[in-house]
């Protein structure tokens, strides 16, 4: 509110009530115009505006006090030992629409000035707007002592902002503030590392939370409280030429403003404070950040959001690291052979050790030719290693892993909007192999330690790669197995191997699919998965794989019910794999259904008959008649009115074909036909109407 609106409403000599319904009903119609000021501002400049509105109504609330409680002998403002300080995202002039407004009132006591009173009113007025208030109220001499109690509080303090009161008060207050600050600035640090490590609890998941999670504004806070305690800056950008580069410096700022933009959009579209980008949101997030209402859009702002709080992580770890060391060294620009980095990660007895700061060196090394020799080599000493994840993890936090696994690159950030997937596809295929690196179930370890050195080798490389067709028209699978082909090729990889990698990423979901779907106690059943992996080492790969794969979806997807229901489905086709001749009439069974499914005439069938036409248990239906004829028959035995039809046909030999609705009483049937010579019979159940 403007000093012409305080004059006009004060002469109206109206109570604290009539006065926060006034603020009330301005705040009302201001939010009304927050969407024409989002669009014309950047993400920060969009909070210190609305930061500059709160100021204002507190400002307002301020003076109306002291003119209701002191007219018409209003004292100098200096002389009133009352200030109203802003704390937490407010202090740092960060806040968003619906978040909690941190408030401090620091006070003193005189005599003459009955200061409980003054407080005791602007904090009813304030109530009575409806503004989410959070409020503390000290005395200044207690500062010091009050910031020892807690971390958390020492951290509210150094983000003190004056807004209105008493300067003289004020300039007390930062005398206290820098006592405060001074006061065993590495315990500080190095507990708000602790806390940081403790309440960052959200990965990056496909609802990323744009505050506590990975990357998000926790990351940055933690660069500006550690530079507050060593070098008492008042934004991150003070510290560069200092410990920061101004080129990193940049690249970290336009992450933060577009993820400051994308929380102010949440907060506008949700009505209310939400800090995480849920589904049910992000695609009027993304048509409100122009990028247009395609159904791809969506996609674009989720890895544009993923590029941007992983830089923002990036970066803030690095600096954390650099802020946190006694002496607060700058980063330097390192100009490393990338091979003789990846060398000494792999070299390293224990991966976890890695920092921040070696990252940082691998991020800045030069930055490799694709596939030369050097990269095979690398390639080959990764996937042999038995932390192969902590080195791949290692290189994507550096944004080098597209550099040692170019097929990688099209499934960088790419979204899995499934509801199914808690993760994006290159996050969840490198947790695949955190899996399939840790397995904790015994029986499925020793599966996996009863492989050759090769075949652990293949079924890394496969795991990683098994998802790498997504994001393009045709299937995934089709695509992930050619592409994985041309990679493995380029690694000089067995043919024999090649089939194999192929085989598991062309039916990857299978496992999964029939174990938690079919009746695994079928034979049908498990003579048709067998098929796909006639070999007691395709079908061992393939349950480990399906192991790590579900258990990297996130929640409880890989439960111990879905255990037990696939390693059953794995000892059940252990017994069928010796039997040659079922497995290759079931596997030309599967091939001919394949067939039929693709034909246009069989998808334009009812879904009923299509189901019923797959769950006929004869396998002769499907391995002596073309598609086409096998839809014929089909569609002639729903049809049929009578109890049955009949069709014979003499050219090269007499065929009769008999299509009935109950079962055929064979003794009776062959009795009939005993004159003739018979070559062979085909009996199978049709489908029923």
């Amino acid at each position: 509110m403007s000093e012409l609106d305080f004059e006009n409403i004060m002469d109206k000599n109206l109570n604290d009530f009539e006065i926060a319904r006034i603020i009330k009903s301005d705040i009302r119609s201001y939010h009304l115009t927050l969407d024409e000021v989002f669009k014309n501002s950047s993400g920060k400049d969009f909070l210190v505006k609305h930061t500059r509105k709160i100021d204002s109504v507190l400002k307002f609330i301020y003076k109306a006090t002291i003119r209701n409680l002191f007219f018409p002998y209003i004292p100098m403002k200096n002389s009133i030992p009352i200030t109203l300080v802003a704390l937490g995202s407010y202090g740092r002039e960060q806040l968003c629409v619906h978040s909690d407004i941190d408030l401090m009132i620091v006070y003193k006591k005189i005599d003459g000035y009955n200061v409980d009173a003054i407080i005791e009113k602007i904090l009813y007025i304030l109530w009575d707007t409806g503004l989410q208030i959070g409020h503390r109220v000290h005395e200044v001499s207690e500062l010091f002592e009050v910031s020892k109690t807690d971390i958390t509080i020492k951290t509210a303090l150094l983000e003190s902002r004056f807004i209105e009161g008493s300067h003289a008060l004020w300039t007390q207050t930062q005398n206290m503030l820098q006592l405060i600050r001074d006061h065993e600035p590495q315990d500080y640090i190095a507990q708000k590392i602790e806390e940081y490590q403790v309440n960052t609890i959200f990965e990056f998941t496909m609802e990323p939370n744009l505050k506590k999670g990975v990357g998000g504004f926790r990351d940055a806070n933690l660069v500006f409280w550690i530079g507050k305690a060593r070098y008492d800056i008042t934004k991150i950008k003070n510290m560069v030429d200092i410990v920061i580069e101004d080129e990193d410096y940049r690249e970290f700022h336009i992450a933060l403003d577009f993820i400051f933009r994308v929380r102010g959009a949440l907060h506008l579209i949700a009505k209310k404070k939400d800090d995480t980008l849920r589904l049910d949101y992000i695609y009027d997030v993304a048509i409100y950040l122009g990028f247009g209402d395609k159904p791809n859009s969506h996609i674009k702002l989720y890895k544009k959001v993923m590029d941007s709080l992983q830089t923002m992580h990036r970066y803030s770890m690095v600096w954390v690291e650099l802020l946190s060391e006694s002496e607060g060294k700058k980063a330097k620009t390192v100009a490393d052979d990338f091979h003789h980095l990846l060398d000494e990660l792999i070299l390293k007895e224990s991966i976890n050790d890695i920092n921040y700061q070696f990252i940082y060196k691998l991020m800045k090394s030069k930055k490799p030719q694709r596939l030369k020799k050097e990269l095979i080599r690398d390639v080959k000493k990764i996937f042999t290693h038995q932390n192969a994840y902590l080195i791949l993890k290692t290189l994507m936090d550096a944004k080098m892993l597209c550099y040692i696994i170019p097929p990688m690159k099209r499934v960088m950030n790419l979204a899995q909007f499934d509801g199914y997937h808690h993760y994006s596809v290159d996050v969840h295929s490198l947790k695949s192999l955190y899996f399939l690196e840790n397995i904790e179930d015994e029986f499925l370890r020793s599966l996996f330690n009863s492989l050759s050195p090769q075949e652990q080798f293949l079924l890394k490389i496969v795991t990683v790669l098994h998802d790498v067709g997504k994001g393009r028209k045709q299937d995934h699978s089709i695509v992930g197995a050619k592409v994985f082909k041309i990679f493995a090729q380029k690694l000089s990889m067995d043919s024999s191997f090649i089939e194999m990698g192929q085989k598991i990423i062309l039916f990857h979901t299978l496992m999964s699919k029939v174990a938690q779907r079919k009746d695994i106690y079928s034979e049908q059943t498990i003579l048709k998965f067998a098929s796909h992996f006639p070999s007691e080492r395709l079908l061992k790969m393939i349950y480990i794989f399906t192991y790590a794969d579900m258990s990297a979806v996130g929640g409880n997807v890989y439960s111990n019910f879905t255990a037990k229901l696939l390693r059953t489905l794995y000892q059940n086709s252990l017994e069928v794999i010796g039997n040659d001749n079922k497995l290759k009439e079931t596997s030309k069974r599967v091939k001919n259904e394949n067939i039929l499914m693709k034909k246009e005439e069989f998808l334009s069938l009812p879904k009923s008959l299509q189901n019923a036409i797959l769950s006929i248990p004869s396998d002769f239906l499907f391995t002596k008649y073309a598609p086409l004829s096998i839809i014929e028959i089909s569609k002639n035995a729903i049809s049929m009115e009578g109890e049955y039809v009949f069709k014979i046909t003499n050219t090269k030999s007499l065929t009769i074909e008999l299509i009935r609705k109950t079962c055929i009483n064979i003794g009776y049937l062959l009795s009939k036909l005993s004159n003739l010579d018979i070559v062979n019979m085909d009996i199978c159940i049709s489908p029923q109407k």
